[in-house]
């Protein structure tokens, strides 16, 4: 590539960062980093009745999170600002006005009413798609159907308009887009889009090409949603004399529904019960809560990976990288034209590969933490031997706390349907044995040791271990499942542990 690649990811304040708007933001920060050009943060806030207050930090705080923060945006500016379309405002009118000399643009004057009269005229001739088109403009209230003197009238007297692109008829429009090819759409099918609104402000459409130029963006890299306006927006850059130095377009396959039928949604999330945000979110105006992927307990790392394989892969068998080691795989060619599902459940495996390689320290935070939440302390060395009994069978850094506290908190209830199983008189006459064993030793209770005692306890007693160590488990954690228990035993200490033995002993009893 002859000059330096600068790519863009430009979300509008509306709310939340759905999941899809920050793998497209990965996406261009991957594909900025791979060939040594920039990655832009452009905030497109031109519809101003829809700007949500918050909302921009938490694009900003979304990116932090996971390490792709841009190089040039609101906060870090660079030399192609303002990166707020509304501190831009100003730009936008000159290019519409060049539209308007050109003949490649027009003034319309139409109420709302009027529109909406069209609309109904079309729907009722059963026109499947009503648009303000070359056929229908020409019926309607605009400067090329009205004089030249009255069109000057009514702009010279304040009446509100809006400025409409020109769509030619009987055009192919042609574009040779990155993930899926040649795209040839016939411009009979595009209706005439409002490029200047009657507020002054321009629309995306209008606002975004002329952004992108100006800010030297050699590549967009967008969500499929984009792909109809597209065409237009090659026009644009015909109309405005850029086409030499129009951007390579890149349409990024769907995020899918769980079970593949349609796009995933946010209530798909509610009802499914999984986030689909990076961060929780408030809504200023409703007050609701919605969660995050952050506050759910997956690390930032975990995250990153899981939507880097949403809709891209690395042509290999490898699921696991660094941001480094993504930067050095991506590549636009390996993104895959379908929608693909999203898979929660592969989002938790994930989280679960980088718990677990994590250090047993780094784990041992997490845990204390959460203790201190408890008001509960505890030494950084048990936390850490606690951390890593526990992390093989963790998938959030709370589980840790959340599955390993009977580590920490004898039990004083048992699981019955084990008790109902597994408690006889063979596991009473062990656990008394082995009871007997640890009462009589002075030494640190280890893994090794403890089970030496546990083997001779059951030979003392003639019984096989296997038959009654499910019941042993029971009596020192409530429950007939868990990690390695003698380590558990180790962590406990000798003390704690015949305190647990003795407590089983006299609630089971004899059932």
């Amino acid at each position: 590539m002859s000059k330096e690649v600068r790519v863009r990811f430009a979300p509008s304040p509306t709310g939340a960062l759905h999941i899809g708007g920050v793998r497209t933001a990965l996406y261009n920060y991957l594909f900025a980093r791979k060939n040594g050009g920039k990655f832009l943060l452009r905030i497109e806030d031109t519809d101003q009745n829809r700007y949500v207050p918050g909302a921009e930090d938490y694009i900003k705080n979304s990116l932090d999170w996971i390490g792709i923060s841009p190089d040039e945006s609101p906060w870090t500016p660079g030399d192609c600002g303002p990166y707020r379309q509304s501190e831009r405002k100003t730009m936008y009118m000159e290019y519409a006005q060049y539209l308007l000399e050109k003949g490649h643009a027009y003034y319309a004057f139409d109420t709302s009413e009027e529109l909406e009269a069209m609309r109904q005229r079309l729907t009722a001739a059963r026109v499947v798609s009503p648009q303000y088109n070359s056929i229908t403009r020409t019926q309607m209230k605009n400067s090329l159907t009205l004089p030249a003197d009255e069109v000057k009238a009514r702009l010279d007297s304040g009446e509100p308009y809006v400025i409409r692109i020109k769509i030619p008829r009987k055009e192919e429009v042609r574009l040779n887009d990155m993930v899926r090819g040649w795209v040839l759409v016939h411009s009979n099918s595009l209706d005439d889009k409002v490029l200047m609104k009657s507020d002054g402000m321009p629309t995306y459409h209008l606002a975004n090409i002329v952004d992108d130029h100006l800010m030297g963006i050699t590549h967009v890299i967008r969500g499929e949603e984009w792909l109809p306006s597209a065409p237009l927006h090659v026009l644009l850059y015909r109309y405005l004399g850029w086409e030499d130095s129009m951007p390579e377009f890149a349409h990024l396959p769907l995020l899918l529904k769980p079970d593949g039928n349609g796009k995933l949604s946010k209530r798909d999330a509610e009802k499914h019960g999984f986030p689909i945000f990076p961060l929780e979110w408030k809504d200023p105006q409703s007050g609701d809560m919605v969660a995050g992927f952050k506050e759910a307990g997956y690390l930032p790392e975990a995250f990153l990976n899981f939507i880097a394989f949403l809709g891209w892969n690395p042509g290999d068998q490898r699921e696991l990288f660094t941001l480094e080691e993504l930067i050095a795989a991506f590549s636009i060619e390996r993104i895959g034209k379908s929608g693909t599902k999203f898979d929660i459940n592969k989002a938790k495996w994930y989280n679960e590969q980088y718990l677990r390689h994590k250090s047993d320290r780094e784990l041992a935070a997490y845990l204390l933490a959460d203790l201190e939440k408890e008001r509960m302390t505890l030494s950084t060395e048990k936390a850490e031997k606690i951390a890593s009994v526990m992390k093989e069978r963790a998938t959030f850094p709370s589980d840790l706390w959340n599955e390993g506290k009977f580590m920490l908190v004898a039990p004083d209830t048992f699981d019955q349907q084990v008790a109902e199983k597994r408690w006889n008189q063979d596991a009473i006459a062990v656990l008394k044995a082995f009871r007997n064993h640890l009462q009589d030793e002075t030494e640190p209770l280890s893994a090794e040791s403890a089970k030496s005692m546990l083997a001779a306890a059951a030979a003392s007693e003639d019984i096989k271990l296997g038959k009654v160590m499910q019941a042993v488990r029971l009596a020192v954690t409530g429950v007939g499942a868990g990690p390695d228990l003698m380590q558990i035993f180790e962590i406990l200490g000798r003390e704690e542990l015949i305190k647990r033995i003795d407590f089983a002993l006299h609630t089971l009893g004899n059932q």
